[in-house]
């Protein structure tokens, strides 16, 4: 089970207000208490933080904020120890525009790792160097897009060079030895960000897909335990170029994200502005239906069998949490129960197993607001640890946090829902225990859908009924199949009887037939 911290706002050793190695070291024995097996740092590379840092200066060292390369080592060392692997954030599309090969590049006309126009171009940043023209950026303009060269280049536009010109060359060359080096230190893999974005004017990604199977071959020859992610949004196109994963996204793949946003999203929190409204299916109104999700992953399902796992997240650092908006505590467990029980690789956000919640209008925090109603600040605020005035992330005074603590005095943490059974924490840790006991409900086991409405149910591998209904009003349903269950393994509100299944508003089961 694949779980995100973003560092800043995980735990904070030394009362300075921005998480640390150190305080997440601190804290490996809850994920290894919950049954996390894998950790997904997001970027922790020095950097001037301007894209929370998304905008790496210096890929071999670590920013100071969260300690030293050493410190790294001591919490990789430390999560192995509990069985579990830690991956780096590997930003490998662009960089900061204060990372020295910019700064080279900017005074050097000759100098190709980035992508140059001596003329205006639609889209491009004036150079800030020596150098006349105008460089391409890849997100912010703070983030110069490194050269992987174009698939389609033409000599009348002499930046689009070919992806085996010099600059591409040394780009893949130093992509392999950032990997190896931090490899080596004891990371157990990579999740990458931005991973379609490396050939540019690549119709069908043939080219950017060539890079990233040579990319994976070489780490099945010379690190076979490596784990490589892909944030795409497809997993049907990215697995086949090389990853052993991919998550479905709000962006991404032939629907632009909607089968992910069709589950959680229900129109507040992170909002894109040309986002069609629509409802989602775990939703108290019940308006949605898991047909275009269900769809979506079999199409992957399909693509990537043998070759690696579609990911599904509860939430990311660039996203709406699950709860989120008119969305209430007794909501969220039919989606674990869901989550954990579909044939997908779950990964949980930080705090998203006791229902932190998306907290709206913060202030812009190192790049967090992407539109009038997108502030990523929101899913980013400190875990909530216990109930003590600073939620336990730190002892700094609260004007010195990273993001302000949820002032909710019914704020979830960890404390209280851990000494309380019936929790959603005690919750998600039973299913992720139930799904590591029996295969047949992990990512490879089979799936029969027998509803796609309210309640949704479908069958694991011959042996489970699982059924949700994260809707307020009860749900029946009559099925063909012959259903003889037999003990509930987990579950409220659910009965299934020889007259069919019998769901409670917000219920969810999990039965052995």
């Amino acid at each position: 089970m694949l779980y995100q911290v973003y560092p800043q706002t995980f735990a904070d050793s030394d009362g300075d207000g921005i998480g640390d190695f150190a305080g997440l070291t601190e804290r490996l024995e809850y994920l290894a208490w919950l049954g996390v097996d894998a950790l997904w740092l997001t970027p922790c590379f020095e950097s001037p933080f301007r894209d929370a840092g998304y905008d790496v200066s210096d890929y071999l060292t670590t920013a100071a904020r969260y300690g030293t390369p050493e410190e790294l080592a001591k919490l990789t060392d430390a999560a192995r120890r509990l069985g579990i692997r830690v991956l780096l954030d590997l930003v490998a599309a662009h960089t900061s525009d204060r990372h020295p090969w910019f700064l080279a590049s900017a005074d050097d006309p000759h100098d190709h790792r980035y992508i140059w126009a001596d003329h205006r171009v639609d889209g491009f940043v004036a150079s800030p160097g020596r150098r006349t023209g105008w460089y391409r950026p890849n997100f912010f303009d703070c983030q110069p897009a490194l050269n992987f060269g174009y698939a389609r280049p033409d000599p009348a536009e002499p930046w689009r060079q070919p992806v085996d010109a010099d600059g591409p060359r040394a780009n893949r060359a130093a992509l392999r030895a950032i990997m190896a080096h931090w490899l080596a230190a004891g990371v157990a893999g990579f999740r990458v960000d931005m991973a379609s974005s490396l050939v540019k004017d690549d119709p069908g990604f043939t080219e950017t897909g060539r890079l990233w199977t040579e990319l994976r071959g070489w780490l099945d020859a010379d690190h076979p335990e490596a784990v490589l992610l892909a944030e795409w949004g497809d997993p049907a196109v990215s697995v086949p170029m090389g990853f052993h994963g991919d998550f479905f996204l709000h962006f991404g793949g032939p629907d632009a994200g909607a089968p992910l946003r069709s589950l959680w999203h229900n129109g507040t929190g992170t909002v894109e502005e040309h986002w069609a409204p629509a409802p989602c299916y775990f939703d108290a109104e019940g308006a949605g239906s898991m047909d275009l999700f269900t769809r979506a992953w079999q199409a992957a399902a399909d693509a990537t069998a043998g070759r690696g796992h579609a990911v599904l997240p509860t939430a990311n650092h660039d996203f709406s949490r699950l709860a989120c908006g008119p969305r209430t505590a007794e909501q969220l467990p039919p989606a674990f129960a869901f989550l954990l029980t579909w044939p997908t690789l779950p990964a949980i956000y930080y705090g998203d197993e006791i229902g932190m919640r998306y907290r709206p209008d913060l202030p812009d925090t190192e790049g967090s607001v992407l539109g009038p109603r997108y502030n990523r600040a929101g899913s980013r605020t400190p875990m909530q640890w216990d109930a003590t005035a600073d939620a336990g992330f730190s002892t700094a005074p609260a004007d010195r946090l990273y993001l302000p603590v949820d002032p909710s005095p019914d704020r979830p943490d960890v404390a209280a829902q851990r000494a309380d059974e019936t929790s959603l924490l005690h919750l998600v840790r039973r299913l992720i225990g139930l799904r590591r006991a029996h295969p047949a409900l992990g990512a490879h086991g089979s799936v029969e859908v027998l509803h796609t409405g309210y309640p949704f149910a479908y069958v694991r591998g011959d042996r489970f009924l699982v059924v949700v209904n994260p809707r307020r009003e009860p749900a029946r349903l009559t099925v063909r199949r012959r259903l003889t269950p037999g003990a509930e393994l987990v579950g409220h509100g659910v009965r299934v009887d020889a007259g069919g299944i019998h769901a409670d508003g917000f219920s969810y089961g999990i039965f052995e037939l």
